[in-house]
């Protein structure tokens, strides 16, 4: 009778820690949610007033003067953007596949894992000053190019780590049925492992470039911003970003409102980009 007592409070006791921790998570994500949609609503209320023609064609307007538009940090944002892609995701899907494929084991690949680690904590302000060291201040100027480098280098190491994970989730009979077949050892990697992983290493490749999508910080040590259009990479460039902080910081409603609008573009990008990305993960599973 004592035993059956023993056994009955302890089971209790494990279901009424299950209910909590399931009320405290239920409570949680709905927290989470409310502030979500909060935001969405406010973004969207707020910049669909100051989307026209003219925000998406013409340049800024001077301070206390009324239209125009943020055409330039637009173009300058999709520049820099592709900019950085181009210049991370060739390195970061080649450091995966290193940690992946050949570099198993060893204590080099330990250490590039390690960093890739500490990388990915590195606060984005800190990658704007070393970028600032590195290019900014020797060039004497500002540079859409140094932006992009800083964008680059965020996007790293989370190509990096997202291309080793795909590829250790492809199953090892491939690499041997290939490699039994004659093949060599990077044919197998490019042309059946790599086809294996695709649909991930994409997904990977999006969620950094969503990632970066937004940054500021890097950006105000490295492109700044300007008014004109961009004519080279080596100038200062305008910048959705930036141009949201300056127009929100201004005293100028109108400012004001363009940085609602330029908000909700750079948010419908980001949604865009990770509902892209969970549509091509669903299609690859199904």
């Amino acid at each position: 009778m004592h035993m059956e007592k023993l056994h009955i409070r302890p089971l209790k006791r494990r279901h009424i820690t299950d209910y909590t921790v399931k009320v405290i998570s239920t409570v949680g994500a709905l927290v989470g949610l409310f502030f979500l949609t909060w935001i969405l609503y406010e973004v969207t209320l707020r910049g669909l007033m100051a989307l026209n023609w003219a925000f998406f064609t013409e340049l800024p307007s001077p301070p206390g003067v009324t239209g125009g538009g943020v055409a330039n940090a637009i173009l300058g944002t999709v520049i820099i953007t592709i900019l950085a892609a181009i210049m991370g995701t060739p390195l970061g899907i080649l450091a995966g596949v290193f940690l992946a494929e050949f570099g198993k084991g060893s204590k080099f690949s330990s250490l590039v894992r390690f960093m890739t680690n500490i990388l990915i904590g590195v606060p984005s302000i800190i990658v704007g000053v070393f970028v600032y060291t590195l290019i900014v201040a020797p060039m004497k100027s500002f540079s859409g190019l140094a932006g992009a480098v800083s964008l680059a280098i965020i996007m790293l190491p989370v190509i990096v780590r997202t291309t080793e994970d795909m590829l250790n989730m492809v199953p090892n009979s491939l690499r041997e049925s290939g490699l039994a077949l004659g093949v060599s050892r990077w044919q197998v990697t490019l042309q059946i492992v790599f086809k294996a992983a695709r649909s991930g290493m994409l997904t990977g490749i999006l969620l950094a470039v969503a990632r970066v999508s937004g940054e500021t910080a890097p950006l105000l040590f490295t492109a700044m911003n300007s008014s004109y259009w961009l004519t080279s990479l080596n100038e200062p460039t305008a910048n959705l970003t930036v141009t949201i902080f300056n127009y929100a910081m201004s005293p100028y409603a109108d400012w004001q409102a363009k940085a609602w609008g330029a908000s909700l573009l750079i948010m419908a990008a980001v949604l865009a980009l990770n509902i892209f990305a969970r549509l091509v993960t669903r299609k690859k599973v199904t």
